[in-house]
């Protein structure tokens, strides 16, 4: 930390805010810096002046912030690392599906070769032999005597590993890789007997080298490489030494070497410090005293307080490409899963983001809003920008108690919004810590860096539910709703009511409503728990304080009171549901395992040819007979009786649900609301269902033991699993269990879950003990459905020629069923088929060519068909109003 004099201190003591000292983080809570070793800073000043020489005839001037490391791991590097591996990659996979091109290209250019004179080949072949040796121990000395060894190891670190690879890559093609790669990739010769190697010895070495040790960093060295590069490829190929992939192969493996070692052991750090803000100050006209490194902006903008004498104090913000380029892949991953006007666009330069930024400012202030006023911008070298505002003193909103959030500042927060929106203006990041209490109780809006000009009405409306929202978590949905109407009028707020829905939000703001809505859960599962234990009846515990709408609820409820004509239906924001690209993925998995495992193990359109289809329509007759378990299984928990032909619709539209929910989630929410159309109390219908499904889990488990013994302790079968295996899965099940009982995030997530499911369930029991016939109904309901499918995977596997015992497909059942259970996905879909496909040849001993088609058919029977009903019956519900 630099010092400074007596008149610098009082000054940043003046200028900080309030309570925090002038040689400390603007957060009070922050430690102080530590000192780094007088080595590291004499590095980390070489590094920066060689960087920055601009700034080396300036007076030092004292800068107040933490030292930055010596290396940095650049999120960057990261970025090229896996693009070379996709790169990588995507060569194989030409290489496996486009034969005849690349082998007809590998043979144009050596016929094409043989028309060029034979000592311009030869000669090209030592100069470009001679330059890949040079060019970069040339670069090794000119680093060496700028002193700057670190890098020069870095490559020499990356050269060595990409040998390594290299050498492993080779071995691969050459004994296991497919018939394909290894002719695409490698070639004999003119006049050799044996195949040239996959990817070059020494220049995927050299590459890599050059790559880490900066090369690419300095416009002449790099167009040496590539030249040297060049050269070397094209000799290569003329002499008939290797093919068009090989070289492809061999210039990504050095270039995805390279950047994964200098993101694992991180590149020599130049990012702009405190002096050199200072200097590119002093070039645009400022005096600056002393600068103070306040908490970091959105997406890790760097902001300083700058003292200036003679002057007010300034707010400069500094945008460099390691901040740039940090949060990638999550910006990639909303591109893909919003429509494009519910993404921010991303400068992508720094001349852009600067750029972009001084136009939100400028637009900005032009339009009334209250802001802070843009005074100057610059460059800081080739890799950092600075942009330099007037200072607003004032309090963040995420810092600020409600009880100060008067209506003056709601009210100034959203008449600013309407300047901005009045002129097409879009905020895009209206969250808590853009939004400043300033110290005569007015509210300043900051971080406009990500905004929109010209922007479109859907995202304007966007910026309205964004600020309800944050507005409601600190002050409640009611004021939030009427400040916002006060300026906005009714209509124009109501405007935002599609737009309430967590996916259009910041992600700062989702995680705050996830955490607001689980403190209340767990508020009113207290109080409910309390009443409980002092003797209230469950059914009325849950009325006195069932669980709380979320916050957005809130919002639209306090949104339609004032306008109940406002449109209520959601806004199409995503284009791309996670749940369905779990969903493609699991799918496009199960049918790719399920096809490797037909074709390599025989004839599949003669497997099923030779079906027995009488197998097939008892497996179909089982998977009817499991819905009048599961009818049964729910009947049997209500005291109350239920009409069967009814209950047994709800069991087959739970089919249909089943396709849009994870497993076991969709058929717990139907039957409650069936239950409560039934007229059975919301309180009773929860614990009915939830009586249903741990007793269900109970039985899950005591089937699994139970028939794994019996399977186990078999002696007239060899494919049985033996009782070891049997003993060791339920060991791997333990340790899962122990595993989530000693994390204390999740054990409590676990808990809640469970707590919330079967409150009130002891109660239910004991009220079903008076009715023996009804809980000799759930219990054999539950047994029912479980024996029905593993009939039906039995016959299945029977209608295509195997043979295996009953309790070894039971064992298989019950597990494969709660391995894949355990995947969040829409009925398992993917994971199920994957599991007992396994199982079924892994530990039942089944033949593939049986096991794939049995399975299939068992899904196709107990998942896939029973939808069309389940839609059927699903609508017939609702039409009845029994849904």
């Amino acid at each position: 930390m630099s010092g400074s004099n007596a008149s610098a201190e009082k000054a940043a003591d003046a200028a900080a805010p309030s309570g925090v000292p002038a040689d400390r983080d603007t957060d009070p809570r922050s430690p102080e810096p530590e000192h780094a070793p007088v080595d590291l800073v004499k590095h980390q000043q070489a590094e920066q002046h060689r960087e920055h020489p601009a700034e080396q005839d300036q007076a030092p001037v004292p800068v107040d912030e933490p030292l930055l490391s010596a290396r940095a791991h650049r999120p960057s590097d990261l970025i090229r690392f896996l693009l070379g591996l996709l790169g990588v990659g995507a060569v194989l996979v030409l290489a496996s599906i486009a034969q005849s091109t690349t082998s007809g290209l590998t043979v144009d250019i050596h016929s094409g070769a043989t028309k060029l004179p034979g000592f311009l080949v030869t000669f090209a072949s030592f100069v470009s032999s001679a330059a890949v040796l040079i060019v970069p121990l040339a670069f090794a000395v000119e680093r060496l005597i700028k002193r700057d060894g670190l890098r020069v190891a870095d490559g020499v670190l990356a050269a060595v590993l990409a040998h390594g690879i290299a050498l492993g890559f080779d071995l691969w093609v050459m004994k296991a890789a497919p018939g394909a790669i290894k002719d695409a990739l490698t070639t004999i010769p003119p006049g050799g007997s044996s195949y040239t190697d996959p990817v070059h010895g020494y220049l995927c070495p050299v590459i890599a080298y050059m790559t880490a040790v900066g090369m690419a960093s300095r416009p002449r060295w790099r167009i040496a490489l590539w030249l040297v590069v060049l050269l070397e490829s094209a000799s290569e190929l003329v002499a008939g030494r290797t093919t068009p992939l090989s070289i492809a192969v061999t210039i990504l493996l050095g270039l995805t070497v390279a950047y994964g070692t200098l993101y694992a052991v991180g590149s020599p750090n130049v990012r702009p410090t405190g002096q050199h803000l200072l200097a590119g100050l002093r070039k645009v006209g400022f005096r600056p005293v002393s600068a103070h490194r306040s908490p970091d902006g959105p997406e890790g903008t760097r902001r300083y307080l700058v003292v200036q004498e003679p002057g007010a104090p300034l707010d400069v913000h500094v945008i460099d490409r390691e901040q740039q380029a940090s949060g990638f892949f999550y910006r990639l991953w909303r591109r893909l899963r919003l429509r494009t006007v519910a993404v921010r666009s991303s400068p992508q330069s720094l001349r852009q983001a600067l750029e972009q930024e001084a136009l939100i400012a400028y637009a900005a202030s032009s339009a009334g809003a209250h802001t802070p006023k843009l005074i100057a911008t610059s460059e800081l070298g080739p890799d950092a920008v600075m942009l330099v505002y007037e200072r607003i003193e004032g309090t963040s909103f995420t810092d600020v108690p409600a009880d100060r959030l008067t209506d003056r500042a709601l009210r100034d927060a959203w008449i600013s919004v309407k300047a901005l929106h009045d002129r097409r203006i879009a905020h895009r990041r209206l969250t808590a810590d853009s939004l400043l209490l300033t110290e005569d109780g007015s509210t300043c809006l900051v971080n406009l860096a990500g905004g929109d000009i010209a922007a479109g009405d859907l995202t304007l409306r966007m910026d309205l539910a964004q600020l309800l929202t944050t507005l409601a978590l600190r002050v409640g949905a009611g004021r939030a709703v009427a400040s916002a109407t006060d300026v906005l009028g009714k209509q124009r707020t109501a405007s935002a009511l599609p737009l309430l829905q967590p996916v259009g939000l910041n992600r700062s703001t989702r995680a705050e409503l996830k955490s607001e809505h689980r403190t209340r859960k767990t508020a009113a599962a207290a109080a409910r728990d309390e009443e409980i234990r002092s003797g209230v009846k469950v059914e009325e515990a849950l009325e006195h304080h069932p669980d709380p709408a979320d916050l957005l609820s809130q919002i639209r409820e306090e949104i339609l009171t004032l306008v109940p004509q406002a449109p209520v239906e959601p806004a199409k924001l995503e284009r791309l549901r996670p749940k369905t690209l779990i969903t493609i993925v699991a799918l496009a998995f199960a049918v790719y395992l399920a096809v490797g495992q037909i074709t390599t193990s025989g004839n599949p359109a003669s497997s099923i040819s030779h079906a027995n289809w009488g197998w097939a329509a008892v497996a179909l007759a089982a998977a009817v007979v499991s819905y009048v378990g599961a009818t049964m299984s729910l009947a049997g928990f209500v005291p109350e009786q239920l009409p069967f032909w009814k209950t047994f619709n709800a069991q087959v539209a739970g089919s249909f649900v089943k396709l849009v929910a994870p497993a076991a989630v969709g058929g717990v929410a139907l039957n409650a609301r069936f239950l409560q159309r039934q007229g059975i109390r919301p309180g009773q219908a929860v614990a009915s269902v939830g009586a249903s499904q741990l007793v269900g889990l109970g039985m899950h488990i005591l089937l699994l033991l139970g028939f794994g013994y019996v399977a186990g302790t078999a002696s007239d079968s060899k494919d049985v699993p033996s009782t070891r295996t049997i003993i060791t899965v339920v060991l791997v099940l333990a340790v899962l269990v122990l595993v989530v009982a000693a994390i204390p995030r999740l054990r409590r997530w676990v808990l809640t879950q469970l707590r919330t499911l079967f409150i009130g369930v002891v109660p239910r029991m004991l009220d079903l003990l008076r009715s023996p016939v009804k809980l000799v109904t759930g219990f054999g309901g539950i047994v029912l459905v479980s024996l029905a499918f593993v009939a039906c995977l039995q016959a299945s596997i029977l209608a295509f020629g195997g043979s295996i015992g009953f309790a070894t497909v039971a064992f298989i059942y019950l597990t494969g069923n709660a391995a894949g259970s355990a995947i969040p996905t829409p009925g398992g879909i993917g994971a199920i088929e994957a599991s007992l496909t396994f199982l079924l040849t892994g530990v039942g001993g089944v033949q593939a060519l049986v096991a794939a088609p049995a399975v299939l058919l068992f899904r196709l029977l107990t998942f896939w068909l029973p939808v069309l009903p389940g839609w059927f019956s699903f609508h017939w519900l609702q039409r009845d109003g029994d849904l």
